[in-house]
């Protein structure tokens, strides 16, 4: 199943683009599309990152369907 992954700030830099496809096998969790970027992409693990799921915050522990989108941004901090 194919998979829209977004990039935000610095994970942007790190992965060179700001988004991407991941073609990913039926009944894949969210935590596995980490897995394969980070083979990809080293230097996203030493990061704290968050994530959401079709514009909701995810875990990383949800099934994933047809098309759905991961947003993929570091922690953000304000004053």
């Amino acid at each position: 199943m194919n998979i829209h992954v977004l990039f935000f700030g610095a994970t942007a830099d790190i992965a060179g683009e700001r988004r991407i496809d991941i073609e990913m096998p039926p009944e894949t969790v969210a935590s596995a599309v980490f897995e394969k970027l980070f083979a990809e992409h080293p230097q996203l693990a030493s990061h704290k990152l968050h994530v959401s799921l079709n514009q909701q915050y995810a875990t990383g522990n949800e099934l994933l369907s047809e098309g759905d989108e991961l947003a993929i941004f570091t922690a953000v901090s304000g004053g």
